[in-house]
């Protein structure tokens, strides 16, 4: 990035350790980064499993429980930003064991909620919290190896930060399945206290950059700005939209804090995000398509467990098993990764995208009926994409961006991940809730005495309007159809994002000779 592409009053990046570290040194980093982005990523991908479950046990809707999930990750991409300004502050060691310390406290308190509103509450600190730990462990290892090994080293962190998302799941569903949910969360908590003190011994201490203002005018626009757009889209569903007043008034006032927030950062000297990196081409268009790469991450993993565990039938310790195959899949591919690095990157994404596009499209044509073979091949695919994006998008997008305005552009680009991934989870779950309601109201109208079917024992089976019993099995019957057209209008929305990645990718310039 060129002097013109980003002002000289953006703030500071992250203090250079003093001394250079020893090869074995840096290697002892990449472990304990690993292991704490491990824990935080791991509870992301047990709570989606759990999902059913939780559900029961709180007695809440499936956009209810959703909350679950889309509150974490609002958490994680609204306090995602303020990572700069707390290292500024308190530097990188002390920002990363706090942070892994809180999270890991916060875990433990997910298990011991007794109601949604305390479970809810809880994940809120566990995204609050975990918000730093993996765009400060990218910085940490970008800044601590050279340039030229980047792609090996982003491959090697993502392949090795998998694990979570392998055994979680399996070990997760196996926990809830034997004993109850809670003891998926609780199996964290061991890993979170090795990580923290793992953290504590391997990082260098630094000290901080001294006294750093944090733009409290941006941080609060910008908060209030993506707080009220995912009320609008978590309570749209049953609010009935723009019908309401409370929601037009909430779009309203989210739509006033935005520019708000872009009037304030364009004119403030140091803003609370540096809007002027995005004058980087490869940057801003990285931007959009982390944010596409975060939809299409996280919400099979919480569209599937419901569908299955409601609707299909399967046990919880199934679907963790079909989930884990993401990880094997992003295993392979994070490996492969390391192979396509080499090439032009719009090459891997490209490939990693159309993957996904296979996917979703696969999706789209399950039935209730479906095998879990089937199932774990597709999440195996989902798995294989995700792993062939990552390296090669994350090296296109820092290739042009000098080192002292690394950590701001780190931060960043993960909180367009978390902030699509947030939208997009709530966006397909008012979808499902939509089309189940719209479909099972026009579903029902078919059912009278005069219907064929109904007449037909052999197609009909336990279906009946003439008892109580059979009446209640055909109404289950039609609400599981109605519900799986629900998903299947999702899975087309995951394939529609998919598809818009692909275009993108065609604008990327290859990574050339960075500018300073």
């Amino acid at each position: 990035m060129t002097e013109a592409g980003a002002t000289a009053q953006s703030p500071p990046a992250i203090p250079e350790a003093r001394q250079p570290l020893s090869l074995a040194r840096r290697l002892l980093v990449l472990l304990v980064c690993v292991l704490c982005t491990t824990v935080f990523n791991a509870s992301m991908f047990v709570a989606s499993t759990l999902l059913p479950q939780m559900q029961g046990a709180m007695s809440a809707t499936q956009d209810e429980i959703s909350w679950a999930i889309t509150f974490n990750i609002l958490a994680t991409a609204v306090a995602t930003p303020t990572t700069g300004w707390l290292v500024g502050r308190f530097g990188r060691h002390g920002v990363m064991v706090f942070a892994i310390a809180i999270f890991t406290v916060a875990t433990f308190l997910c298990g011991a909620a007794t109601s949604l509103q305390s479970l809810v509450l809880w994940r809120i600190l566990q995204g609050l919290a975990g918000a730093p730990i993996i765009p400060l462990s990218q910085t940490i290892l970008l800044d601590s190896f050279d340039r030229k090994h980047h792609g090996i080293i982003i491959a090697i962190y993502g392949m090795t930060g998998i694990i979570g998302p392998t055994l979680g799941p399996v070990l997760g569903g196996m926990l809830a399945e034997a004993t109850s949910w809670r003891w998926a969360f609780y199996m964290l908590v061991p890993f979170g206290v090795v990580a923290s003190i793992g953290i504590a011994l391997a990082l260098p201490r630094d000290l901080p950059l001294g006294e750093r203002r944090l733009d409290w005018i941006g941080f609060l626009t910008f908060s209030l700005a993506i707080g009220c757009l995912q009320l609008v889209l978590a309570r749209g569903e049953r609010e009935d939209w723009f019908q309401s007043n409370a929601i037009i008034l909430i779009a309203l006032l989210a739509g006033l804090a935005f520019y708000l927030f872009l009037a304030h950062s364009l004119t403030y000297d140091r803003p609370f995000l540096n809007l002027r990196l995005l004058l980087d081409r490869n940057y801003a268009l990285g931007l959009c398509l982390i944010a596409i790469f975060g939809m299409l991450n996280f919400t099979p993993m919480v569209l599937l467990p419901s569908l299955l565990r409601q609707h299909a039938g399967f046990p919880d310790s199934l679907i963790g098993y079909i989930i884990s195959w993401r990880g094997g899949g992003a295993m392979t591919g994070f490996f492969l990764a390391m192979y396509i690095s080499k090439l032009d990157p719009r090459i891997g994404m490209g490939l990693g995208f159309g993957l996904q596009v296979t996917s979703g499209l696969w999706l789209a044509s399950i039935d209730l009926n479906v095998s879990h073979g089937v199932l774990a091949a597709n999440s195996f695919i989902q798995g294989l994409a995700v792993g062939t994006i990552w390296v090669p998008m994350t090296v296109a997008t820092f290739s042009t961006i000098d080192n002292r305005y690394l950590a701001e552009a780190t931060a960043l680009y993960h909180l367009m991940r978390n902030l699509g991934s947030s939208l997009f989870i709530s966006l397909s779950v008012a979808e499902v809730v939509r089309t189940t309601g719209a479909n099972y109201s026009r579903m029902t109208e078919s059912v009278t005495p005069y219907s064929e079917a109904l007449q037909l024992p052999g197609v009909s089976g336990g279906w009946s309007i003439e008892t109580l019993s059979g009446l209640a099995r055909l109404a289950k019957e039609i609400d599981r159809q109605a519900a799986m057209i629900g998903y299947i209008n999702a899975f087309y929305l995951y394939t529609a994002a998919s598809l818009a990645a692909l275009v993108l990718v065609l604008l990327v310039r290859p990574p050339r000779r960075r500018l300073t």
